[in-house]
């Protein structure tokens, strides 16, 4: 067990029998009163935000958590079957962990996934990657004038919005966080 003055900004710790990663931490004198900590954190699992006081001499669990690259082998019903690059052992990583991202997951690709105890609690995939677009509506010629966008498909399935001098067997940069087109790519 460490104090709560241990605590850092990034950190993963127990809280109330859950896990919660650390988006800020305070320490605050107020006056005549007694110091403390304010920290907001974030539950890992459902990302709810939680804020509390913690006592400078309050005692908390902080959690060991060890980060590594994986590289996405394929797609195992809700999981993602990853290798570890190093040991080559494999893992079933849940899709949800992933986010908005996981429909932008290739084969081969690296990933990152952080393990507290042996079970995955976050993992992220590359914030760009870039994919071929299989099938597109051709432009209707004289509508570029505003910003317009047509629908795509690229080639590991996923429909994204796309301008509209993007054609079949482009290769175009995609944004995962959020699914938007960044550019084209030569």
């Amino acid at each position: 067990m460490a104090k709560a003055s241990e605590i850092k900004n990034g950190s993963i710790i127990r809280f109330n029998g859950n896990l919660i990663a650390v988006e800020e931490i305070i320490h605050r004198t107020p006056g005549n009163l007694r110091a403390f900590y304010q920290a907001r954190m974030r539950n890992v699992k459902t990302g709810k935000l939680v804020e509390y006081r913690f006592r400078t001499d309050e005692e908390v669990e902080i959690c060991r958590v060890e980060t590594k690259d994986y590289q996405y082998l394929y797609e195992d019903g809700d999981f993602f079957v990853v290798m570890d690059n190093e040991t080559f052992e494999q893992f079933n990583i849940p899709k949800f962990l992933f986010g908005n991202s996981a429909k932008f997951v290739t084969e081969g690709m690296n990933l990152i996934v952080a393990f507290e105890s042996e079970e995955p609690i976050t993992a992220q995939a590359p914030t760009h990657v870039e994919l071929l677009v299989t099938y597109t509506e051709p432009a209707v010629k004289g509508d570029t004038a505003t910003n317009v966008t047509k629908s795509a498909t690229v080639s590991n399935g996923a429909e994204i919005k796309v301008p509209l001098f993007i054609n079949e067997g482009d290769k175009v940069k995609i944004d995962t966080r959020n699914g938007d087109y960044v550019e084209r790519v030569k």
